[in-house]
């Protein structure tokens, strides 16, 4: 990197290091998004991921494991390095040590099991900026999707770009008194960082997670086409084996009621505007396309030149009339199944959350009583700070 000089010479302008550090649990297009903006604020990112210990102290069980978790922030395409086993708490000698400027964090509050600001020791030193979070998605609102079962995330017609009102503290209070087991889900009662309303699509949050480059002449086109809920390491290892086949992968994305069709209950948990953003987060990933018809069919083959179409090892549900929704690619010679070695499937990851119901319930209790809590003093800061 080279600027120039008052003497119009060009000279090397210091490398900036950014440190991110946190969970990265049920990595999402929140996580991807802070990660897109960190990066944005210097040229390399380094991104620490607690272990699985300190999680579950501070914070409780954590639905991937460590190093799950790790393979999973090495896939988004903003993140350069990872460190593994980084403290729970930022400190100066972890910046220093990995050379990094500052840190960057989300406009959300993180604290220890202690009630400890994690990164009080950096905003001390003037090393912390913060960046956006990104409203409609959270880990803890991705969980109580499971645990509700219910089908309020995705909406069609004129519902579905609703937004929910803005939360009301004492129903918050009320409901974590009665230990409700809908927190995060119900947008009356929720914390202001954590609780759930509706992610609002724009074409300039595709565009910024976009790579924005078209095909080479010459590139071969490897296609795949799915649901890709609750975008998980077997997803990732699935994807960078088709992309493997070719060189440019363009991910069909199906939609709510069509995943619902195949998959039944409340699948999709993540409607089709948060599968894209967590789909293109991804650094094997060229091109969505959103709402991607079932059936592969010679249009769609043509208009995307595509060389190859791919397949996974899990089962193919036949399209209405018992259709075979591969049968134009297979015609063609060029439909491939493929083993990713990773037998991970969006339902594994929710029998997760279902075998452990009560250890995630308390969790997101916990979290979100604590985070209301904080939410509260700070306002009170504020207001004591405008009437001084």
């Amino acid at each position: 990197m080279e600027k120039t000089s008052e003497n119009g010479h060009q000279s090397p302008e210091k490398e900036v290091r950014v440190w991110c550090d946190g969970c990265y649990d049920m990595v999402h297009f929140g996580h991807a998004n802070s990660l897109r903006q960190a990066k944005a604020l210097g040229h390399k990112l380094i991104v620490g991921i607690h272990n699985d210990e300190d999680i579950t102290r501070n914070k409780g069980p954590p639905v991937f494991t460590q190093e799950e978790r790790y393979k999973m922030v090495r896939g988004i395409k903003w993140v350069d390095e990872v460190v593994e086993d980084a403290p729970y708490v930022t400190t100066l000698e972890t910046l220093d040590k990995y050379e990094c400027d500052f840190c960057v964090h989300g406009d959300d509050i993180t604290l220890t099991a202690d009630g400890v600001d994690t990164y009080h020791l950096v905003k001390k030193a003037l090393r912390y900026k913060e960046v956006s979070r990104t409203a409609g998605v959270s880990t803890t609102d991705l969980v109580g999707r499971m645990l509700l079962l219910t089908k309020n995330h995705f909406k069609q017609g004129e519902k579905e770009y609703e937004v929910g009102k803005d939360a009301l503290l004492k129903k918050y209070k009320d409901k974590c008194i009665s230990g409700s087991s809908q927190l995060g889900q119900d947008h009356t009662a929720r914390s202001p960082w954590t609780g759930c309303s509706q992610f609002l699509p724009t074409t300039q949050k595709i565009i910024q997670f976009s790579d924005g480059k078209a095909p080479k002449p010459n590139d071969r086109i490897v296609y795949v086409a799915g649901a890709f809920d609750l975008f998980h390491v077997g997803h990732l290892d699935f994807l960078e084996k088709a992309r493997s086949y070719g060189d440019y992968l363009i991910v069909g994305l199906h939609t709510d009621p069509v995943v619902n069709e195949y998959k039944g209950g409340n699948y999709p948990i993540m409607n089709l505007h948060e599968r894209v953003l967590s789909v293109l987060a991804c650094k094997y990933v060229n091109e969505v396309v959103i709402g991607a018809p079932y059936s592969v069919t010679a249009d769609l083959m043509e208009h995307f030149n595509v060389g190859l179409v791919c397949h996974g090892q899990t089962h193919i549900a036949l399209d209405v009339g018992n259709i075979d929704p591969y049968a134009i690619p297979k015609q063609m010679g060029k439909f491939m199944l493929i083993d990713s070695g990773n037998t991970i499937t969006t339902e594994d990851i929710v029998d997760r959350i279902i075998r452990h119901r009560i250890e995630f319930e308390q969790r997101n209790q916990k979290k979100e009583k604590k985070e209301i809590e904080v939410y509260e003093a700070l306002q009170k800061v504020k207001l004591a700070q405008k009437s001084g």
